[in-house]
C-alpha cells in the first residue's frame, strides 16, 4: 500500500471532534510514564463499570478457560485485565506519539537473534504475534528492532485511519503494509525473504479455519499460519511483549521457530499454534484481550458461549467527501 497522505477532506467540520480527541491523546502521551500507567488503570476500572457487554464477554471467557479459579480469583483477574486494557490505550498513544528513543529506554529485548538469523540468510519469516493488550506498543518495539512488514485493516473514520497509519509506520523504515485480504502480497513478501507480522489467535469463522483445542475448548482457528509457512517457504517465529511490574517497562521476547510448522496437516499445525498461544496466555492472563469473542464460532450443537450478550451493530460506511 502507498504511504498515508494528508488530504484536505480530513479538515471537514465533521472530523473536528476526532482531531480534538487526537490532540488530547497526544498531550496525555507526553505525561510521565508512571502517570500514564495510573491513568490507564483508572480508565480500565471505568470501562469495567461502563462497558457491560465487554465485561460479560471477558467474564465468560475467563470462566471457560480458568474453571479451576474461584469466583473471587476470577473477579480479581477480570479487574486487572480491564486495568490492562486501560493501560493499552495509553500505550497506543506512547507508540504513536513518543519518539523511538523514549520508547527504547523502557524496553528489554530477549532472543532477537531467533529472527535475525533466518533473515540474514534470506529466509522469509511469519512473525507470529498474539492479541495481548501490549499489541500496539509491541508492534512499535518490533519495528524499532527489525524490519517487519505488517497487516492492516482500514478504519471507517478517515482521520483515525490516517493517524493510525502514521503512528504505526513512524518507527519502521522500508516496511510494507498489506491489506488483511492481500494474501498474494504477503506470500510474495515471504518468498522474497521478508518478515511479515501475523496474529492467528482470533475467531475469524470456520470457512478458512479448523476447530482446534484452546483451553480444552474447540476454537475456530485460522489455518493461515500453516499456509503462509508452506506456500511462502517461511519459518514461523513467535514473539511476545510483556508489561513488567511497576514502571519497569517491557520485555520483548522472540522465541525459537516452531519448526514443526508446516507439517502437511493444517489441523495439526493449528493445534501447535493454539498450544503455544495458550501457554503464553497462562503466563500473563491479565494482559490478554479477553474482551474479544474468541469462542463465537461453535461446532454444530454446541451452546452459544455469549448467549444474551448484545452484539455491536455494524454501521454502513459513508462515502468519502470530494
Amino acid at each position: 500500500m502507498e504511504k498515508p497522505r494528508f488530504r484536505a477532506e480530513l479538515l471537514h467540520p465533521r472530523y473536528w471532534f476526532t482531531w480534538l480527541l487526537f490532540a488530547l491523546w497526544f498531550l496525555v502521551a507526553q505525561l510521565p510514564y508512571r502517570w500514564q500507567l495510573g491513568l490507564g488503570r483508572t480508565l480500565g476500572r471505568l470501562m469495567l463499570r461502563l462497558a457491560p457487554s465487554r465485561r460479560t464477554i471477558a467474564e465468560r471467557n475467563l470462566a471457560l478457560c480458568f474453571p479451576e479459579l474461584s469466583d473471587d480469583e476470577r473477579t480479581q483477574l477480570l479487574q486487572r485485565n480491564f486495568e490492562s486494557n486501560g493501560i493499552a490505550l495509553m500505550e497506543t498513544g506512547m507508540a504513536w506519539f513518543r519518539s523511538s528513543r523514549w520508547l527504547r529506554k523502557r524496553l528489554q529485548v530477549e532472543g532477537l537473534e531467533q529472527l535475525q538469523a533466518p533473515q540474514a540468510r534470506g529466509q522469509g519469516v511469519v512473525l507470529m504475534a498474539m492479541h495481548f493488550t501490549t499489541l500496539e506498543i509491541g508492534a512499535a518495539f518490533m519495528a524499532m528492532c527489525h524490519k517487519v512488514d505488517g497487516m492492516y485493516r482500514p478504519h471507517k473514520n478517515p482521520v483515525y485511519d490516517y493517524m493510525q497509519r502514521k503512528g504505526r509506520e513512524r518507527h519502521g523504515e522500508d516496511s510494507e503494509v498489506y491489506q488483511r485480504k492481500d494474501v498474494r502480497g504477503m506470500l510474495r513478501a515471504l518468498k522474497n525473504g521478508r518478515a511479515v507480522w501475523y496474529a492467528p489467535d482470533q475467531d475469524y469463522g470456520i470457512k478458512q479455519g479448523v476447530f482446534a483445542p484452546l483451553f480444552g475448548q474447540p476454537a475456530a482457528t485460522v489455518t493461515g499460519t500453516s499456509r503462509f509457512a508452506r506456500v511462502g517457504r517461511a519459518l514461523v517465529v513467535p514473539y511476545t511483549v510483556t508489561r513488567l511490574p511497576g514502571d519497569d517497562g517491557y520485555r520483548m521476547k522472540v522465541y525459537p521457530p516452531i519448526e514443526e510448522i508446516p507439517s502437511g496437516d493444517e489441523l495439526q499445525d493449528a493445534i501447535l499454534v493454539n498450544e503455544f498461544v495458550e501457554a503464553r496466555m497462562r503466563e500473563n492472563p491479565e494482559q490478554y484481550m479477553w474482551v474479544h469473542r474468541r469462542f463465537k464460532t461453535r461446532p454444530e450443537g454446541a451452546p452459544n458461549v455469549y448467549e444474551g450478550v448484545r452484539k455491536k451493530k455494524k454501521k454502513k460506511r459513508k462515502k468519502s467527501l470530494k
